[in-house]
């Protein structure tokens, strides 16, 4: 190596096609000193000018070839089972993804003493006593939740070096990603179409980039363990709704309210929830943004 050349470190972005995983790369991409390895389930990258592989994260000889041929000094997980309702009929897959999948990785970041991102979330506990810190005893109502607890778990007693991203509420969106909630409250609300939100589930939202934000920071400063991610506001889901009308001056009156009750959901939800962020701001200085600030960037960059 001569001398003044970078040492770039290695990372590798697992799920890399999702939202979360589009919105990490993206990052990472802006910097010189990391070299990049994505890999989802799709044939292809959504993501122009990236090394990509095609990786079901259910097969556990094709993580460890991933793993073991790239070697990175840091895995961000952001794959994942995600459709709480779907979970409670499709367990046998929920499963696989959100818990062996975990496994697999972790077994093979032991290998090469790689450091474990992996995002978890508020639905481990059961909503009656939050905002909840890391050490609050998780009770799980349905069978998303206790893949995510089970995935924690997993990593605890795995032997290498780990963080837990706890988050709730995720909101953000990427060029090649589904609908977020945001974009869907103002698509709903400019065509005039009434929409049912509830008024008895709390909790921060948390805006993606900040959670990227934090990704970064454990893995520059190596942080490991478990730290909650969100937004610096509890508030309703339906009051969260009325400040996205608010701030693209939309129709509130089409905002009904509703309880979590009337929607009939396979899986119960945790309803007085949302995540304390303490830790991760002292540790590491995170520092999420305001709901306008939030609205403000995805406003000027999707053009809402």
């Amino acid at each position: 190596m001569l001398s003044g050349d970078i040492v770039k470190k290695r990372v590798l972005v697992v799920g890399s096609n999702g939202t979360l995983g589009q919105r990490t790369v993206e990052f990472y991409l802006k910097l010189k000193n990391y070299e990049l390895l994505c890999c989802s389930v799709e044939n292809e990258s959504v993501i122009d000018g990236v090394e990509y592989f095609s990786r079901d994260i259910t097969d556990k000889e094709a993580v460890k070839k991933t793993v073991f041929d790239f070697c990175p000094d840091s895995i961000i997980n952001a794959a994942a089972f995600t459709n709480v309702d779907l979970s409670e009929t499709e367990r046998e897959l929920a499963w696989k993804i959100n818990v062996k999948g975990v496994e697999y990785l972790s077994d093979a970041a032991r290998i090469i003493d790689a450091h474990l991102v992996h995002i978890s979330t508020d639905y481990i506990f059961d909503g009656k006593n939050g905002p909840y810190s890391e050490t609050a005893k998780p009770n799980p109502l349905g069978y998303y939740s206790r893949t995510k607890l089970a995935s924690e778990n997993a990593l605890k007693i795995s032997g290498i070096n780990f963080t837990i991203l706890r988050t709730n509420v995720l909101y953000g969106t990427a060029k090649n990603s589904r609908t977020d909630f945001v974009k869907w409250v103002v698509n709903k609300l400019r065509n005039k179409e009434q929409i049912k939100i509830v008024i008895d589930q709390i909790n921060n939202p948390t805006f993606i980039d900040d959670l990227v934000q934090a990704i970064s920071k454990v893995i520059e400063f190596r942080k490991f363990g478990i730290y909650n991610i969100g937004g610096p506001e509890f508030l309703s889901r339906y009051d969260f709704t009325l400040r996205i009308a608010d701030f693209f001056n939309l129709d509130k009156s089409l905002i009904i309210p509703i309880k979590t009750e009337e929607l009939n959901q396979a899986a119960r939800r945790p309803l007085k929830s949302g995540l304390l962020t303490i830790k991760a701001q002292s540790e590491f200085g995170f520092k999420p943004h305001t709901i306008e600030e939030t609205l403000l960037l995805m406003k000027s960059e999707l053009a809402l």
